[in-house]
């Protein structure tokens, strides 16, 4: 008996993390072990893609939404055909730059892990932080 995709349940996971360059590297290698461990494996396009989208994200929470400390929180959710990620930090007054002629790929500030994050999700977005806490969520869905 073979079990449908559409019929699998979805696959959760949760994590918080240090808001420091190496909880966003701790992050991206997290995610990877863990879409390892739904099936996805290292080094396929879905796992590349995925782990850089973590990273920028998780980057970004460190670098733009961090608050002396609070913890940023990394959730990834698979259910046989689309990986969710989710970002959360605690800054809800720092969202990212809407469409694409607002980033600026060369500029000294950076800009170029949004371009990534836009060019490779199917759809992405911002949302309030879930619970009512402070700060904001970044999603993208591959």
């Amino acid at each position: 008996m073979t079990t449908e995709l559409s019929d699998m349940a979805p696959a959760e996971f949760r994590q918080r993390l240090s808001a420091t360059p190496r909880g966003a590297r701790l992050a991206r290698r997290l995610a990877g072990v863990q879409l390892a461990a739904w099936g996805i494996p290292h080094g396929c396009g879905l796992a590349e893609d995925a782990e850089l989208v973590v990273g920028e994200l998780a980057a970004n929470a460190v670098l733009h939404g961090r608050v002396s400390g609070r913890d940023f929180e990394v959730r990834l959710g698979y259910d046989g055909l689309r990986v969710r990620i989710e970002v959360s930090d605690a800054r809800g007054d720092r969202l990212p730059p809407e469409g694409e002629a607002a980033v600026d790929p060369w500029s000294a500030e950076g800009g170029r892990g949004l371009v990534l994050v836009r060019a490779l999700a199917r759809e992405w977005g911002v949302t309030p932080r879930a619970q009512g806490g402070p700060g904001k969520t970044v999603w993208a869905c591959l």
